[in-house]
């Protein structure tokens, strides 16, 4: 058998609703408020099919640039060979979630700014806020008395019958 070429082809597991949410969609999905220039995530919801985007632009984050009654207007990257275009696709809110990509971020500008704020009211001077890679760990001598080293070696073949 031929190798099928539908929109929808190699999707099974993809748009399949997850254990134990099937039924009714949660209100929280249609009364939640999108804005333009705000992050979303792009998940295909396998309970409807209007507004479903393809399923290249499934698990990918984009912005919103039109906001309609019942769908989004989003920005997403899409790779095509070795090139990254910028799509503009029309998603129904049923296949869009709120990203937390900028989570992370937003609550480390936050805390530095809280450090910065008390520093200035303290009068000393700020510290460097940039994130660190751990540095190499410091020397240390292995107490080999109580720490016996163990020897590894091969275990001789033997035949079981």
């Amino acid at each position: 058998m031929t190798n099928p070429k539908g929109k929808r082809r190699g999707t099974r597991d993809m748009f399949s609703r997850d254990f134990k949410t099937n039924g009714v969609e949660h209100l929280t999905t249609y009364l939640r408020c999108y804005k333009m220039g705000q992050l979303v995530d792009v998940k295909g919801n396998g309970a409807f099919q209007k507004g479903m985007p393809h399923k290249s632009y499934h698990g990918k984050t984009g912005r919103v640039f039109n906001v309609t009654p019942h769908a989004l207007g989003v920005v997403v990257n899409k790779r095509v060979r070795g090139r990254i275009f910028a799509k503009r696709i029309n998603v129904r809110i049923e296949h869009v979630h709120p990203s937390k990509c900028r989570d992370d971020h937003i609550a480390r500008v936050k805390h530095n700014d809280t450090i910065r704020r008390e520093c200035k009211k303290a009068g000393k001077p700020v510290p460097c806020l940039k994130r660190r890679p751990a540095g190499p760990r410091p020397a240390h001598y292995v107490n080999v008395t109580r720490n016996t080293p163990t020897f590894l070696t091969p275990i001789p073949y033997q035949f079981v019958v």
